[in-house]
């Protein structure tokens, strides 16, 4: 585990867009294809702006192909959608072919999403191992990552594949990457700032294993490599030297 502190948002912003085209660069020289999961939500919103902004002209963008960690269980065209948010910063931006974005059909029943996103990542890896180049992760203030949220079942799943996941308080679906498929991607990077995350990143980096209560901590990759991209509020209550 690597843990990158920067003194500002701005900054940690600007080391993981670069992390992130570096390693486009070098799965595209060696394997000619780059496979990237999203996040959803703020954090990764502001990045997919600034690899907009700065780094449109640092890739061949057709040669990247684009997947969610996790999904809403709404239309594409609710503004709470992730593959809406990521479509608007950046798909359309950078005139991504809708080809190479392989968004969860959330027109199916939870079950039947899940089921059939797994489908298509079976296809894509078509018999290889489901080892995604990069998987952009976030963290909640309650721990989770992805939607692997605290005391729902998906936590104990041992397949690698895609779930539905019922949140009881919220009375919502969500469609996420099981922890197992996750571990198995060569570079796994959380994006994680402010102060309001703090207890939630010492929680998953430094305290006691309690996948229940800290989900995040589930995030252990099998062969990769994992990244944490953190500003300096986000990393106050880490105890060690990083």
């Amino acid at each position: 585990m690597k843990i990158t502190i920067a003194d500002t948002v701005d900054e940690t912003l600007r080391n993981l867009a670069v992390f992130f085209v570096e390693t486009a660069q070098r799965n595209i020289q060696e394997k000619g294809r780059f496979s990237v999961a999203l996040s959803g939500g703020s954090s990764p919103k502001k990045l997919y702006e600034l690899l907009v902004a700065h780094h449109a002209h640092d890739l061949d963008w057709k040669k990247v192909h684009f997947f969610f960690g996790d999904e809403r269980y709404v239309p594409h065209t609710d503004p709470d959608s992730n593959y809406l948010m990521a479509k608007q910063t950046l798909f359309d931006p950078l005139f991504i072919n809708p080809l190479q974005v392989y968004a969860v059909d959330t027109s199916l029943e939870p079950k039947q999403a899940a089921e059939a996103y797994t489908e298509t990542i079976l296809k894509f890896f078509n018999g290889e191992k489901l080892s995604f180049d990069l998987i952009l992760l976030g963290l909640g203030d309650n721990s989770h990552t992805a939607s692997l949220f605290p005391y729902t079942s998906i936590l104990a799943d041992d397949s690698q594949s895609v779930k539905e996941v019922f949140l009881n308080d919220q009375g919502v679906y969500r469609i996420s990457f099981t922890a197992p498929l996750i571990n198995q991607a060569d570079r796994t990077a959380f994006l994680v700032y402010g102060a309001g995350k703090a207890e939630a990143v010492r929680h998953v980096i430094e305290d006691p294993i309690d996948i229940e209560q800290f989900p995040a901590q589930l995030i252990i990759p099998v062969n990769g490599y994992l990244d944490w991209f953190l500003d300096r509020a986000a990393a106050a209550e880490l105890s060690m030297h990083y």
